[in-house]
């Protein structure tokens, strides 16, 4: 690999961290330019799941066949196990080593480094053999906005055992009323057609779609629906849905699940109710879509 996709890479995996909740919402009240931080700046202000010095106790390897073996770490510093020695290297070597997994061999990830078991495990909504995978995700947010391309090419290959909800945060008023205009496309059935728009309106074109006052719940609606009239849908069905129960129903069990995993970065990863990863806990965006493909072929198989 040359030097400078090496860079380009480190590069990406730095800036791509998270949208936190402190972060996102100064910039949600700020609707005038909702991405007018840089992406180094936006990184030092992300949330970062797990601690830089994280140590874990025990490391878990998923082999090809989908088990998961799990060895005791030793040593206080990792330097007594080779596993531990990769993850406290420099952030150089990280990159190598990323660069290295994706040309050779089944990728190792270590629970408590890459991702989080969640303990206990949350109850899922999903049928039988199925794997739930959920994304929280902010539309204002440049991260989501970044990785969602390899989302949507995850997508038309993702295994059909794999059942995946975007779910929109809630942390304020702003984020509330582009959550709602997700879930009102939603019911509409739109919502393929309009879900990258939304991004490209957003990121593309510097439409923030929420009103100067994020508060002023009346002016994003007229914003937003002068926004979706564009794509040919019709402004009064859209205001009927746009206050239908449907629409507040899933914004109320949104707001739930939120919660009850305690997010408060963006873009993260829920598979199955037991593992939660981001960008910066995977070591990069395309590393964090495999992850979660590894997590879910493992829940699968169990």
């Amino acid at each position: 690999m040359s030097a400078r996709r090496l860079s380009l890479i480190l590069g990406l995996t730095l800036a791509l961290a998270a949208c936190g909740r402190q972060q996102s919402a100064s910039q949600g009240s700020s609707a005038e330019n909702p991405t007018s931080a840089t992406a180094p700046a936006a990184a030092s202000a992300a949330h970062q799941q797990q601690p830089a010095a994280l140590t874990p106790t025990k490391i878990a390897r998923l082999n090809e066949d989908g088990s998961e073996t799990v060895e005791n770490a030793t040593g206080d510093n990792g330097t007594h196990n080779p596993l531990l020695a990769a993850v406290a290297s420099t952030v150089a070597a990280s990159a190598s080593a990323a660069a290295a997994a994706t040309t050779s061999g089944p990728t190792l990830w270590q629970e408590g480094v890459n991702y989080t078991r969640l303990v206990p495990a949350q109850p899922t909504e999903v049928s039988p053999g199925q794997v739930e995978v959920l994304e929280f995700f902010w539309y204002a947010c440049p991260h989501c906005y970044a990785i969602d391309p390899l989302v949507e090419s995850w997508l038309k290959t993702k295994p059909s055992y794999v059942s995946f909800s975007r779910v929109p945060v809630m942390w304020s008023e702003g984020h509330r009323s582009l959550a709602r205009l997700y879930y009102t496309l939603q019911s509409m059935g739109k919502l393929d057609q309009m879900h990258s728009e939304i991004f490209k309106e957003i990121h593309g074109n510097g439409n923030p779609l929420v009103a100067a006052d994020p508060t002023d719940a009346a002016a994003s609606e007229r914003i937003q629906t002068t926004f979706v009239k564009k794509f040919g849908i019709s402004a009064d069905d859209f205001q009927k849905a746009y206050h239908s129960f449907a629409v507040e129903t899933a914004l109320q069990k949104a707001d739930e699940l939120v919660q009850r995993y305690r997010i408060d970065g963006v873009p993260t990863f829920v598979v199955n109710g037991k593992y939660i990863a981001d960008v910066r806990s995977a070591d990069g965006p395309e590393r964090l879509i495999a992850l979660v493909g590894d997590l879910a072929a493992q829940e699968h198989k169990h």
